[in-house]
């Protein structure tokens, strides 16, 4: 029986990872959405052990009970993952729409319902049949302890084979079968195990079949709702996407597009390339970290320069690029001055050499962790260290040209004063994406219309936007004396590695556009200190726990104290999960190797 419960344990972790894994996919790996999904998981796991832990005392046969839970839960597992993936679909939310946190908590809720209370169920069942031959009083501790055993090895098998070995639908059949297999052995009765027998056979033929490739092909065409999806794999990093148009690909990192190539956005790139090399004037060796490819790296190249340094973390999006080249990404690929370096920006400018006169960040979204880390004033200090005297680093923002919402006003000064809590000059072209240029060098803030039409001249550098008129209009004092007027009215919250302001100002901009009426929490949220918090829960705790005493009640603080324990436990795995994300930047893999450590330290 424990080797029946240490397989139970093995088998929830792998469920709720890999749906989790899917519904970050649709939810664009935004860490608030890992607390909720893993809320949620826990609440009805809860509800699951909670109310079939008093069902089971009054059923007679315990062991089949536990054998039918075991077999729902293989059955169910597959129809959820394929759930997970196109439930935005049925929902009639197009895959590429973003959507509000009570959203994200009821479809999450939804999804995993049948796999969460079903596990939750399979532990009261479990400690009531071991409590059968093992006695009630030892039956409780060892039945955890397996299960959490189980969750243990199934996290790390997880992560570091059934993940880079599998796709999703084979892992959860492979757990399917597992269960089968441990229901087939259990059976008591002939004719109940001859039907475990075929169904174990079915799932059988299932994983080593089309039928499992079929299963995945269908999801992907209802999850990207009619877009031509060329290929679909996972890596360590992310879930990658290539979806084609007419002429025209587009490669998604979890459900974020992060290049489109051979036509990108033409004004984008041809601002946020030349602006920057523009002002710096004599460029030599340029870094750009992430997204460079489908534009940025092939404007660099039209100026004379040694060495163009490509951090891309993930060498999936290489591989795909190569696997579906363009004209604009062969030629980018291709020459011989672009050296591709497959790590993680932060540790490349820690431990690579030399300097560089140009730095642009290709990152734009910071409503998750793992963008965030290269806006804040850890980042902007080590980027400054890898500058030469005259360089500069380049970024943008989303912006306005005509109003400044005051959350997009607040993400946008903390970008700003976070730059110039590092870098003695900052310069800011407004726009409907606003360039920032910061440096030690004062040359950036003199540099005008007049100078970088020179310069565009001289060097006889090919632009088709970068006209003398035009520069004059987006460089000019009036756009510029807007901007800094809106800056005036934001608080300047510093962005920082442990306090990342952007993400939840970028939180605030999403929420108030798709669920207006669940934005006013986080209004209420920006009033709230830390120190009054703590001092009112201490106050409250005191106050409980001299009432009990009073009356004599120990039950009171012994249901508070397991509260507490339970409130603290799931606080410390997502701050687990969100300082991995802070400091290693990619989630997507090691979240079950991460919860397969924190079940560790539980079980001791």
């Amino acid at each position: 029986m424990l080797a029946a419960i240490f397989i139970v344990g093995l088998s929830g972790i792998v469920a709720q990872i890999v749906i989790l894994r899917e519904l970050l996919v649709n939810f664009y790996g935004n860490e608030l959405t890992v607390g909720i999904i893993l809320a949620n998981w826990v609440m009805l796991e809860a509800a699951g052990v909670f109310l079939f832990g008093r069902i089971i005392e009054r059923i007679g046969n315990k062991l089949n009970a536990f054998l039918l839970l075991n077999i729902s839960f293989a059955l169910f597992l597959p129809f959820c993952v394929y759930f997970a993936r196109v439930f935005k679909g049925a929902a009639g939310i197009p895959f590429n729409e973003a959507v509000s946190l009570s959203v994200v908590f009821v479809s999450s809720m939804l999804v995993i319902l049948p796999p969460a209370f079903l596990h939750g169920a399979l532990f009261s069942s479990g400690c009531q049949v071991h409590a059968l031959s093992a006695g009630p009083e030892r039956s409780l501790g060892r039945v955890y302890a397996w299960e959490a055993l189980g969750t243990i090895i199934g996290g790390l098998l997880l992560a570091y084979l059934l993940i880079p070995l599998l796709d999703s639908f084979r892992i959860v059949l492979s757990v399917s079968f597992l269960n089968f297999g441990l229901s087939f052995a259990l059976i008591p009765a002939k004719r109940i195990r001859y039907f475990a027998l075929g169904i174990l056979l079915f799932l059988f033929v299932l994983f080593f079949t089309a039928a499992a490739d079929c299963l995945q092909r269908s999801s992907i065409r209802k999850q990207w709702q009619g877009q031509q999806v060329l290929d679909y794999r996972n890596s360590d990093y992310a879930n990658i996407v290539v979806t084609k148009n007419p002429g025209q690909y587009t490669v998604f990192s979890n459900g974020i597009p992060v290049i489109v190539t051979p036509f990108p956005d033409r004004q984008f790139t041809e601002e946020f390339a030349n602006f920057p090399l523009l002002f710096h004037g004599r460029p030599g060796r340029v870094l750009v970290a992430g997204s460079g490819i489908g534009g940025l790296i092939a404007e660099a190249l039209k100026y004379p320069l040694q060495q163009v340094d490509y951090v891309e973390v993930d060498p999936l999006i290489i591989d795909m690029l190569k696997k579906y080249p363009t004209p604009l990404s062969e030629k980018e690929l291709g020459d011989q001055r672009v050296k591709v370096r497959h790590t993680d920006p932060r540790l490349f400018l820690r431990e690579s050499a030399g300097s560089y006169d140009v730095v642009l960040l290709g990152f734009s979204n910071q409503a998750d962790l793992s963008s965030n880390r290269f806006f804040t004033r850890e980042f902007f200090a080590l980027v400054r260290r890898r500058l030469a005297p005259d360089g500069l680093f380049a970024l943008w923002m989303n912006g306005s040209l005509t109003y400044l919402s005051p959350e997009l006003r607040e993400l946008n000064n903390s970008i700003l004063k976070s730059l110039e809590s590092v870098y003695r000059y900052v310069r800011v072209i407004p726009g409907d994406y606003n360039i920032f240029i910061a440096s030690d060098s004062g040359a950036i803030l003199s540099a005008g219309a007049g100078l970088i039409s020179a310069r565009i001249a001289k060097d006889n550098i090919p632009v088709s936007l970068l006209i003398p008129d035009y520069l004059a209009y987006r460089l000019g004092p009036d756009r510029l004396d807007w901007f800094n007027l809106q800056m005036s009215r934001a608080t300047g919250k510093l962005n920082r590695d442990l306090q990342p302001a952007a993400v939840y100002e970028t939180l605030k901009i999403t929420n108030k556009k798709f669920s207006p009426r669940f934005s006013r929490a986080f209004e209420y949220l920006d009033y709230l200190n830390l120190r009054r918090v703590s001092f009112f829960i201490f106050l409250a705790a005191v106050l409980l726990l001299s009432f009990s005493r009073r009356l004599r009640n120990r039950k009171i603080p012994l249901v508070y104290t397991i509260f507490t324990t339970g409130f603290f436990g799931m606080l410390a795995t997502l701050l687990l999960v969100f300082a991995y994300q802070v400091f290693y930047g990619y989630l997507y893999r090691n979240i079950s190797a991460l919860t397969a450590v924190f079940m560790a330290g539980v079980a001791a």
